[in-house]
């Protein structure tokens, strides 16, 4: 078996995380069982392109439960909990090809790694993989009858490639599920990207001044645990909509230009270029800490932060600091611009990424019975699975529900009956 990770004798630490994730991951656990017996990936290739964590080594293991021959790579350079790739290896047998702190050219080998192994269906985070496939391994196309997408970030990349009409086979847009946005991208996001601040700087949010770039379900979520450990919340934003939501939620808003004079803690969560730029490095306070939790490191730009500072030096374990060569002024960058809630931290909690995860397997399932019948678009989670996750959480969880009544069902579903 072909692979490359770190170290491949700290299996047994990982395994015992592996282990320790699943137990919040019922939803994922029922999902295997039923896996186990029935078989449906049986006989298909599946080449993933996700971060290697522990609640990913779940997945890995429920998708080969269910007879997939799969292949793990890392969706990010600085992702990887190195123990839990050594124990998909050692312990579970799943290829994998990831490696903390990795390279870019490293990262794209282990890409083409997996590719080599020439999947029958794809699994991104970030659509690298995908990416990957379109621009230089066209002649895997042929194998290809669908894959899915977990991410804000891959599925708008996907979306402009059906767009183009360059896609060449159909996504299921993972991300798009009620039963994972709401959850993961809001909660999941919310507490692990405090989660990796703290861990990077042990410093108090209290009585901070927080800027969050961006106000979808990663920045809504993001906010509130922010103002809910005391600090002083700005949201910037480029939607009407999203500002106007979030000024009805309590919260301050405004340009980033005029943001960065006042933060002093800036997180990105757009899944866009350049977000914290130039111009608003030159102004931003001493001391100011700059991350990102919106997958890719382009939202910060890196390049522009070098060329103003005269020199930068690592003060902490993923804590850069650069100091401006007008000023200087210092700023701090964590996790190199990269997801900081894996970099320095574990992700999101096992119990969001529960309900990703499902929606990711039971995906898998519904591509491979119904590829013939997709077009070449990019599609949402049908309805019926969503549905099915919400049902197994639950149940999971011990909550039950309501049922409509015959008269109740009727009354909504006509329009002869007034008030």
């Amino acid at each position: 078996m072909k692979y490359d990770i770190k170290n491949i004798k700290t299996a047994s630490e990982g395994k015992k995380r592996i282990e320790w994730a699943e137990r919040e991951m019922p939803v994922l656990r029922q999902i295997k069982e039923r896996f186990s017996k029935e078989k449906p990936l049986k006989g298909i290739r599946l080449g993933c392109c996700l971060h290697a964590t522990t609640e990913t080594a779940n997945l890995m293991i429920t998708l080969k439960a269910g007879g997939a021959e799969v292949y793990l790579c890392a969706s990010n350079p600085l992702s990887t909990q190195d123990d839990v790739a050594a124990s998909l290896v050692k312990d579970y047998a799943i290829p994998t090809f990831a490696i903390k702190g990795e390279d870019n050219k490293t990262y794209y080998k282990h890409i083409n790694a997996v590719l080599d192994t020439k999947p029958q269906m794809t699994m991104d985070d970030g659509a690298d993989l995908v990416s990957t496939v379109f621009s230089k391994r066209k002649d895997l196309l042929k194998n290809i009858i669908g894959g899915t997408e977990e991410t804000t970030t891959g599925v708008i990349r996907l979306r402009a490639m059906e767009k183009d009409g360059v896609l060449a086979y159909p996504i299921i847009a993972v991300n798009d599920a009620m039963t994972k946005h709401f959850f993961d991208n809001r909660y999941g996001t919310g507490q692990s990207t405090l989660d990796g601040i703290i861990r990077a700087t042990n410093i108090l949010i209290a009585g901070k001044v927080f800027v969050v770039a961006g106000y979808g379900w990663c920045g809504r979520g993001l906010a509130t645990k922010a103002k809910g450990m005391g600090a002083h919340v700005i949201v910037t934003e480029v939607d009407h909509l999203k500002a106007l939501e979030a000024k009805m939620d309590g919260f301050e808003v405004m340009p980033m230009i005029d943001a960065s004079r006042k933060g002093d803690i800036f997180v990105t969560v757009t899944g866009d270029l350049n977000v914290i730029d130039e111009k608003h490095f030159k102004v931003m306070k001493d001391g100011a800490i700059v991350c990102n939790s919106g997958h890719f490191n382009s939202e910060i730009n890196i390049p522009a932060i070098k060329k103003l500072s005269k020199s930068v030096r690592t003060v902490r374990p993923f804590v850069e600091e650069y100091v401006l060569k007008a000023n200087n002024r210092k700023i701090h960058i964590l996790a190199e611009g990269r997801l900081v809630n894996l970099a320095s931290a574990e992700g999101h909690p096992a119990s969001v990424m529960d309900m990703s995860f499902a929606n990711q397997a039971l995906s898998a399932e519904y591509m491979l019975k119904n590829a013939e019948k997709l077009e070449k678009k990019v599609y949402c989670v049908p309805e019926k699975i969503d549905t099915e996750i919400a049902k197994l959480k639950l149940t999971a969880m011990g909550v039950k529900i309501d049922t409509l009544t015959p008269e109740q069902k009727k009354y909504l579903s006509s329009w002869q009956e007034g008030t």
